[in-house]
């Protein structure tokens, strides 16, 4: 994937703007998990759309701590267990409330079906960002930003570039350092240091 071609990142102040647009759509409790579990869990489109309600309950059917993400939700066999941001989490409680919740039940409904299908997805985000004007922005943008923001913050947990890889469930460590937005702050720093 060359540079030009990748989606961008968002700064703490363009996920703010997206959360505060979705929040007057006709369905801002859905679409606020949809923003969510790109930008705080790195899930792709085909995996927002592939989750179900047993993925992210626990044995009780209360939202649980974590996204048990399936090999079949996802692309390949990345599935992967993803621990949730308490953000995601109030929001899935929310959205809860507003729907039917059975196991095997889709997370994403649309107005029309019990599913929202991957492209969907995508074409929602693409309209978001468009009506917001963040330009290169798409479905990955968020994917994008957890997993760059994931990656800066790593080390203070004591964990390791390893463990971004394991939360984005790619089978490449290279594949992980091609989503990490580089920071030139940073690196104007870290040379002073040198």
């Amino acid at each position: 994937m060359g540079l030009g071609k990748q989606a961008k990142t968002l700064s703490r102040g363009q996920v703010e703007a997206v959360l505060g647009y979705l929040a007057k759509t006709r369905w801002p409790t859905r679409n606020r998990v949809i923003f969510l579990l790109s930008a705080k869990a790195g899930l792709r489109a085909k995996e927002i759309a592939s989750l179900t309600w047993r993925m992210v309950t626990d044995a009780r059917g209360q939202i649980g701590q974590a996204i048990h993400l399936a090999d079949t939700a996802s692309k390949g066999q990345s599935g992967r267990v993803i621990p949730m941001n308490y953000e995601l989490r109030t929001a899935l409680a929310a959205y809860a409330k507003t729907t039917i919740i059975a196991s095997g039940n889709y997370l994403i409904e649309s107005e029309r079906s019990n599913r929202m299908s991957a492209q969907a997805i995508v074409n929602l985000f693409w309209r978001w960002y468009q009506h917001i004007g963040f330009d290169g922005c798409s479905s990955h943008s968020g994917r994008r930003t957890f997993i760059t923001n994931t990656a800066r913050k790593i080390s203070t947990v004591g964990g390791s570039l390893r463990d971004v890889q394991m939360l984005a469930g790619h089978s490449n460590l290279r594949t992980t350092q091609r989503y990490i937005e580089p920071n030139p702050d940073a690196q104007k720093k870290i040379v002073e240091l040198v």
